[in-house]
């Protein structure tokens, strides 16, 4: 089984309305300026995915400015998994510290959201170090059991839109600080991983899973190699950042790599299954 565990969509009303939210969003015109930036739906999601073999994805909305954009993108995103049930793993995303992110998440928990994400401290305004603030939102995670997929960005190399300043030392102290959350770190978690070699942070990040996403844009293929080598097959996801890249270019650099059976199997699919709980669909 292929999971692809970061992906973006996004309701025909908000593609209709780009230009209007390019002008009313900071964030999104921020990434979404350039006519070269592709939106989804579900539907187009689905169709990428039979393209390429995929078989499940994980949907993730954006980081609104507009807490009734949220709203409306992770009901957008619980109605797609209710028409593409074994298609479509829904995450919701909230705005950490706005008055009304509980209520909300608690409402996608009861549409059948599984997860959250992808949290953008950039975009959303908070930092991760805001054990006080993120506290409400932590609970509701480990109470459920809920991966919480966060973007993360390498703190050397060139600028690119939505880069951030979420960095590798953060991600990790956040890890450290919530050993009971079960962590996705998006983009390789900005370098993360190389620092595993350090026994005391591997441990610390037992509960860290990292996904490749834009992954081509920032490193050869052989980090693939290199990441195995450091901590082993089993923390690694397939996440393509969809539509910002295809999952076909990501199964193309696995093949590259020349991975053995077993570890290209795990990327795939294998530790996702897992921490998603699909082991038995």
């Amino acid at each position: 089984m292929i999971i692809d565990c970061h992906t973006h969509v996004f309701s025909p009303d908000i593609i209709a309305g780009r230009e209007e939210h390019l002008r009313r969003e900071e964030w999104f015109a921020h990434l979404y300026g350039s006519t070269n930036a592709r939106m989804a739906s579900a539907s187009e999601l689905v169709a990428e995915m039979d393209r390429c073999d995929v078989d499940r994805s994980v949907v993730c909305g954006f980081a609104w400015n507009s807490f009734d954009l949220y709203v409306e993108t992770n009901s957008y995103i619980a109605d797609a998994v209710s028409r593409f049930p074994d298609r479509l793993i829904g995450f919701a995303n909230v705005p950490p510290l706005h008055s009304g992110a509980l209520a909300e998440l608690e409402r996608c928990l009861e549409l059948g959201l599984t997860g959250i994400g992808e949290l953008k401290p950039d975009g959303q305004g908070f930092e991760l170090a805001d054990e006080k603030g993120l506290a409400p939102l932590r609970a509701i995670a480990a109470e459920h059991d809920l991966p919480l997929l966060v973007h993360l960005s390498e703190p050397v190399g060139r600028l690119y839109p939505g880069k951030g300043g979420t960095s590798p030392r953060k991600g990790f102290e956040f890890a450290a600080g919530n050993p009971d959350l079960k962590l996705i770190y998006a983009h390789w978690g900005g370098g993360l991983p190389f620092y595993e070699l350090m026994p005391d942070v591997r441990q610390s990040l037992a509960q860290v899973w990292y996904d490749c996403s834009a992954g081509p844009y920032l490193y050869r293929p052989d980090i693939y190699r290199v990441v195995i080598d450091i901590i082993g097959p089993g923390k690694i996801l397939l996440g393509s950042d969809y539509p910002l890249i295809s999952p076909e270019r990501y199964l193309s650099e696995l093949n590259e790599a020349g991975l053995p059976e077993t570890e290209r199997n795990a990327i795939l699919g294998g530790n996702a299954a897992g921490l998603l709980g699909l082991n038995g669909s």
